[in-house]
């Protein structure tokens, strides 16, 4: 029960983190799709995939991938 115990006093600390983290992917991939958007490398689902399976990967879309 100590392993538990430990997630339950870090889950206040943890949430928001995991709520950023969701909120700027679904924003990095809302990006990535729109027609208009131009992504380096014209590939964009290379970049939705970074977004999304890389932790933080949409830090390095939103430093690296835009083309504008």
């Amino acid at each position: 029960m100590e392993i538990l115990d430990k997630i339950i006093e870090l889950l206040p600390l943890l949430l928001p983190v995991v709520l950023i983290d969701l909120g700027f992917k679904i924003y990095a991939i809302i990006d990535i799709v729109k027609e208009d958007r131009r992504v380096r490398w014209n590939n964009k689902i290379i970049w939705i995939l970074i977004s999304v399976l890389i932790n933080f990967g949409w830090i390095f879309y939103f430093l690296f991938g835009r083309d504008e």
